[in-house]
């Protein structure tokens, strides 16, 4: 009969051999070495038992059990699969990242491609791309959410297509037109919200731009000017402000306004002493350029630093022109001005078009007028003609665009005709 081990008197107690054995035989160089290695990764992991001495079934088996584990049945399990562990954290028992578990075999093989074995949460969780500074316009635009502003969800229409992130694949950048003319009362006011109203009940788009410290564009779609807190001069002028913080509705779906007031005069002031001065207002219709089909900008009637940025933002120019002499005169020194802004400043820029606008074909004179433009630049002048009607007139007292308030005038549809020869133009070009 085989007399049970005594208890030695240490703190910890001894491991008990399984009864009935023979004494261990003593270990071996390599057997030593492997019992300290066991001994490390159980204090590693930090279970309770420290082992002196290994039997002999943990050194045969030793390479069939996990580390930390006994080949008896009966030892208790790792105190490890015990601890809470990271959802993401990598333990001894999960697969490496980029493989998956064969259930038959147990043996890992390659993920499928595009797999993330993090899990759905994970990738949903997943930070958003950066646009680098490499990135192209198109590309910042699109990874940037900053780019389509608090109202995005608007500005989206059936030709934009949701990314798969959510955010929407945004549209090519909008054709800025700017109307100039240094004459004033030749109708560019009237013409930006007539044939913005056009575009946009055809579909498209539309950013009115006020560049005219007089704020008449505002007033045309019933805004206030004295009453805005912020304007297109807060844009221009404080690096601070954004154009969401700017940009109003039209009462027109598909159409929005970015107002000025008086204080757009002292910015012409102001911006004599800034760097690039001139691309002032390019770098604001940057920031939404990938919103809009068109963005139509509103020139005073002068050629003063407020025009110039209007022609330098500008991919066109259309010229509103009434069929009278003094409008004509001034016709050859608009087109130096156009010039001098395509070499020095926007080598983008050209000639859209001549609109006549305020036209009277029961005068003798004003049929001269509009012959002597048509000699001169000949299929640059636009076939459409806008007549001269009452409507035009009443429209902005009830603060909307004569689309809106006379939609079956004649003035209406001769708009509606000049929108279709626009957009027949730039999908020409």
């Amino acid at each position: 009969m085989i007399e049970p081990t005594p208890q030695h008197d240490h703190d910890e107690p001894q491991d008990e051999g399984p009864p009935g054995d023979a004494p261990l035989p003593e270990m071996t160089p390599a057997q030593s070495g492997r019992s300290a290695e066991l001994q490390s990764e159980a204090r590693e992991a930090g279970s309770p038992r420290q082992p002196t001495e290994p039997s002999e079934t943990a050194v045969a088996v030793d390479h069939d059990v996990a580390p930390g584990r006994s080949g008896s049945p009966e030892t208790a399990p790792d105190p490890r699969e015990a601890e809470p562990r990271l959802p993401l954290e990598r333990t001894a028992s999960t697969p490496p990242t980029g493989t998956t578990p064969d259930v038959a075999t147990g043996a890992q093989t390659p993920a499928p491609a595009g797999r993330d074995d993090r899990g759905d949460e994970a990738v949903r969780n997943a930070p958003d791309p950066v646009p680098s500074p490499s990135s192209s316009p198109r590309e910042r635009a699109i990874l940037d959410p900053g780019t389509w502003g608090a109202d995005q969800a608007r500005a989206l229409t059936r030709r934009d297509v949701l990314r798969p992130g959510g955010g929407p694949e945004v549209r090519d950048p909008a054709r800025v037109l700017a109307f100039a003319n240094q004459k004033g009362g030749v109708g560019k006011t009237t013409t930006v919200i007539s044939l913005g109203a056009a575009l946009a009940e055809l579909g498209s788009r539309v950013l009115l731009v006020d560049m005219d410290p007089q704020g008449s564009l505002g007033v045309g779609l019933g805004l206030e000017p004295h009453q805005l807190q912020s304007t297109i001069y807060n844009l221009l002028m404080q690096d601070g402000s954004h154009p969401d913080d700017v940009i109003a509705g039209s009462g027109i779906d598909g159409m929005h306004v970015l107002p000025a007031n008086i204080d757009l005069a002292a910015a012409e002031l102001a911006l004599v002493q800034e760097v690039a001065r001139e691309q002032a207002l390019r770098r604001v219709i940057d920031r939404v350029r990938f919103r809009y089909d068109f963005i139509l900008i509103d020139c005073p009637p002068s050629l003063g630093l407020l025009t110039i940025n209007g022609l330098t933002a500008a991919d066109r120019v259309i010229v509103p022109l009434e069929c009278e002499y003094f409008a004509l005169r001034g016709m050859s020194l608009l087109m130096d001005t156009i010039d001098k802004v395509r070499s020095r400043l926007n080598p983008e820029l050209a000639l859209e078009g001549i609109v006549a606008t305020i036209f009277d074909g029961r005068t003798i004179h004003a049929r001269e007028v509009l012959d002597r433009v048509r000699d001169a630049f000949g299929d640059v002048v636009f076939k459409t003609t806008i007549n001269k009607t009452i409507r035009f007139a009443e429209a902005p007292v009830v603060g909307e665009s004569i689309l809106t308030y006379a939609p079956r005038s004649k003035g209406s549809d001769a708009y509606r005709d000049l929108a279709r020869e626009v957009l027949s133009r730039e999908s020409s070009s």
